[in-house]
């Protein structure tokens, strides 16, 4: 590892004022190009709250040299691009195979300059931003934080919501938006951030070419402008202080607890310390609020974090009750817990531990160049300097005990708190039933245009040459007697491991009446085992900053880990022993119990979970691997006995995979595991499942279940898909990306999000495993504008089937979906995953690299019958979960 995070970063600033920093990174032949502006919502006040979000959206929508959706020319370009906008800033970003880093460029200095704002697309795009807050707006948690964040900034924009308000958002005028983008969106007020496999001299030039041209602003620096017509006042230091808590009575489930301690700025010598605190109280189930709030029963969950920005900060701690747990009980335990650190103070132990979990959590946070350039661009725009992080964990090194309670002391005092509850009103899940519709094309739109792929290619900058193709490295396999499989992949590149596992467990063994059993098992196995017990085992992981964790799928059981490289020992020994020797204590698991029975309540409040429940159960019919999903009842039913068999019976070395990619020694690494599994016994044959075979549905079938006062409705369409070993799967995945695989560049994208405004977020998957498959379309709208939303995707997905689609939109997909995966391999944990379930597939592991070719080799034919089989509007399941107002509105 070099010695800081910003070895090889240059900084230039042009004669414009733009600020360009360059790293190389030469491990894979992509890179990444970022704008950042020194603009967000800090720069609005009420009335125009939202303007920087609107603003990042409309970016996307064209300039005068290209009139046309910029995110199309980024699919072709085969670009991972995408936009953010924040409290100090708007960031624009996209990681490419490296001879695209020029059009790149060009596109970002374009859009920098000479974006149109148009009455019309400016209409569209606020009933796409409206959807998105509605989104938001249906979390008790966003609407407590809104509430909370008001009362702690009062006369600070930190106080307004980033994304805006629906109110201000519905008033913006075209004059209002082009005024902002002319004030704020200038090379003096910019970033150009660059990471990756190129030539800085060369880049520089192209650069300069590029960006350099462009004038800067008339008037001076960047920040607030009394021209902008968007003015905070600057931050008081007297913040709100309210003696009493902000109760929000409201629908929903759960008990929320919100407290909020204002902070300095990013700048200020006290951060490092305030970071090093929040560890202690809350990372791992050894810290002091997890103990005192839910090891107590109090709590199901506590999460916190420090935010550190370029005028202020705060400290931001949540906790979700427990089961009839009182909130103001748990805020006065939370309270006594924090005075009990600051009174007795904390161990040079626990100092050390976050300390070490902290820079580790940097490191393995920048391991891929798009992480590394976020880095980089958040330090420069925030705290106005790109080494910040580097001289924040040289402090965080110096943290002593004595700083932490001194920070405890002097932030944390309930004087300056300000403390949120949110009181659930009742919320009763009503269901609709099955209710086809016999009326389904009464609704009719003007006949879709398909997206003509010969208007991108005109706009689309000039690609430099191909380089030189991508090393082709393969994994080495080893088995071992007892049937377990490792694939390991030596990369220096970083001084990190990154482990990938597969266990044969997933919910499809899931016990009909103790459905949940599989994920019961997986998420208890670090909770206890012959050796060690819980608090021993996550003490082990802190220690080293490591971090290991299962989730249950429906085909297996994933296991992720990651450590610095000196530390994988330590991570397979506790792997292997919480596999092997886990025991499932009765406390451990009542507890688990509690906490998965409230989350269970939570995730039945989320449109979204509801419609993909009540979807998967429309697709498949009951006694089938994938109808199951938890309820209380099956929850309660679960004995300890239960998990105990079902860890014994699948939880065996010939169902397991594990892969690791990172900076180690294949025989050490070998070795190691062979010490640490070897002695794993199996006995008899692994279960299997048969899976029976599911037919398409006869005809529409609507589903509305209802969750009342809800603003955004979630809409899943589909029905049973392809599995992995489908012949058609190359050519599906390419008919995909055309139809739904990018929300900007799609088809259904270019419809239903662009041209008509009507969703946030629309995608379709093919999502194929070993035994099942299901093709689906995902998307959120207002409720009011479900119904013209899903007519429209039905008559996308008619129009495809009946007429195909083009060859340009072949081969511009092909490009795509080629350059995303290369672009992917260039990050460790996509790659080990990719490794991983090559092998759980049965697949060769030079699929690893063929999948480009078998993509490539897909033909125009082959793509159009792939429609023609798999795409049907009118035998389809179609699940609206949201506000009662779907119900008065059946859907079309």
């Amino acid at each position: 590892m070099p010695s800081t995070l910003t070895e090889n970063v240059r900084k230039t600033v042009l004669e414009n004022g733009l600020t360009v920093l360059t790293k190389e990174v030469h491990t894979a032949p992509v890179v990444t190009v970022q704008v950042w502006y020194k603009v967000g919502s800090r720069n609005e006040e009420p009335g125009v709250n939202g303007i920087a979000h609107q603003l990042e959206h409309m970016m996307f929508k064209g300039t005068r040299n290209r009139p046309i959706q910029f995110g199309r020319l980024f699919s072709a370009l085969g670009s991972d691009s995408n936009a953010f906008t924040s409290y100090d800033q708007t960031a624009y970003y996209g990681t490419v195979e490296r001879n695209k880093l020029k059009a790149l460029l060009v596109l970002e200095a374009d859009r920098m300059q000479n974006s149109q704002i148009e009455p019309e697309q400016l209409a569209s795009e606020k009933r796409v931003v409206i959807s998105e807050l509605q989104g938001y707006e249906n979390s008790p948690e966003y609407r407590l934080n809104r509430a909370v964040m008001q009362a702690v900034f009062p006369n600070h924009a930190y106080g307004l919501p980033v994304g805006g308000t629906k109110a201000d958002v519905e008033k913006f005028e075209v004059e209002q938006v082009e005024k902002y983008y002319r004030n704020f969106y200038n090379p003096d007020n910019a970033v150009l951030v660059i990471v990756g496999d190129f030539q800085t001299a060369n880049t520089l030039e192209t650069i300069k070419e590029t960006f350099g041209k462009i004038p800067r602003r008339q008037g001076g620096a960047g920040g607030r402008t009394q021209e902008a017509g968007v003015i905070s006042p600057s931050l008081s230091t007297q913040h709100s202080l309210l003696s009493t808590p902000i109760v929000l009575r409201e629908p929903g489930v759960g008990r929320l607890l919100q407290v909020v301690y204002p902070l300095p700025d990013a700048n200020q010598p006290d951060v490092p310390a305030l970071d090093v605190m929040d560890y202690i109280l809350t990372e791992g189930r050894n810290s002091r609020l997890y103990q005192a709030l839910v090891e107590s029963g109090l709590a199901s969950e506590v999460t916190a974090s420090v935010t550190s920005l370029r005028e202020s900060g705060w400290y931001e701690v949540l906790v979700t009750a427990g089961s009839k747990q009182d909130l103001k009980k748990i805020d006065s335990m939370l309270s006594s817990a924090i005075a009990n650190v600051a009174e007795k103070g904390v161990t040079s132990e626990e100092v050390e531990q976050a300390k070490t979990q902290l820079i580790a959590d940097v490191i393995l946070s920048n391991r891929d160049i798009t992480s590394q350039a976020m880095r980089l661009g958040t330090d420069e725009t925030t705290a106005g300097d790109y080494r910040y992080t580097d001289r924040y964990l040289a402090a965080v090194r110096l943290v002593k005990p004595t700083d932490v309670v001194t920070v405890i002391n002097k932030y944390l005092t309930k004087e300056v708190r300000t403390v949120g509850f949110f009181e659930p009103t009742q919320n009763i899940i009503a269901e609709v039933g099955d209710k086809p519709d016999s009326a389904q094309t009464t609704e009719n739109f003007s006949p879709l245009a398909p997206v003509l792929p010969s208007e991108v290619m005109k706009y689309l900058p000039p690609v430099d040459l191909a380089t030189d193709a991508i090393a082709q490295v393969l994994p080495q396999e080893f088995k071992f007697t007892n049937g377990l499989r490792i694939l390991l992949l030596p990369d220096r590149s970083t001084p990190t491991v990154t482990l990938s596992g597969h266990i044969q467990a997933g919910t499809e063994f899931d016990p009909d009446n103790k459905a949940g059993l599989a994920a019961f098992v997986a998420e208890n196995l670090l909770n206890g085992t012959n050796n060690k017990n819980v608090l021993t085992i996550a003490k082990v992981l802190a220690e080293r900053g490591a971090s290991l964790d299962f989730q249950t799928h429906r085909e297996g059981v994933h296991i992720e880990g990651d450590s610095l490289a000196e530390d994988l020992p330590i991570l397979l020994e506790v792997l292997a022993d919480v596999v092997k020797n886990s025991t499932f204590p009765v406390k451990e698991l009542e507890l688990h119990r509690q906490q998965t029975l409230t989350d269970l309540q939570l995730e039945l409040d989320e449109p979204s979970e509801v419609a993909r429940r009540i979807f998967v159960q429309s697709i498949y019919p009951k006694k089938h691997p994938l109808h199951t999903f938890p309820t209380e009842e099956s929850l309660q039913q679960i004995q300890r006995q239960d998990v105990i068999g079902f860890k014994a019976k699948h939880y065996r070395p010939d169902t397991t995979v594990l892969a690791l990619v990172g900076d180690f020694d294949l025989d050490i690494v070998r070795s190691l595991i062979k010490n640490e599994f070897g002695d794993w016994e199996v006995s008899g044959q692994a279960p299997t499942l048969k899976y029976p075979t599911v037919s398409m549905p006869e005809k529409i079938v609507s589903v509305n279940p209802v969750l009342p006062d809800k603003t955004q409705a979630v809409t899943y369409m589909g029905y049973t898909g392809i599995n992995r070993y489908d012949l058609r799967f190359h050519a599906a995945l390419v008919l995909n990306q055309i139809l739904g695989g990018d929300t900007l560049s799609s088809r259904l994208g270019a419809e239903v999000r662009d041209r008509q405004g009507l969703s946030y977020g629309i995608y379709s998957y093919f999502q194929a495993g070993k035994n099942a498959g299901t093709f689906l379309i995902e998307m959120q709208t207002s409720p009011e504008d479900s119904s013209k939303a899903i007519a429209s995707t039905r008559e996308i997905l008619q129009q495809i089937h009946q007429q195909g689609v083009t060859a340009l939109e072949v081969e511009t997909a092909k490009r795509t979906l080629i350059s995303n995966y290369n672009v992917s391999l260039a990050n460790p944990e996509e790659l080990t995953d990719r490794i991983l379930m090559n092998e759980v597939y049965g697949l060769d592991k030079v699929e690893l690299h063929s999948f480009t070719d078998k993509i490539h080799k897909v033909t125009l034919d082959q793509v159009n019958q792939a429609a023609r089989e798999l795409l049907h509007q009118d035998k389809i399941v179609v699940v609206t979960a949201g506000p009662s107002v779907l119900v008065e509105k059946s859907i079309r």
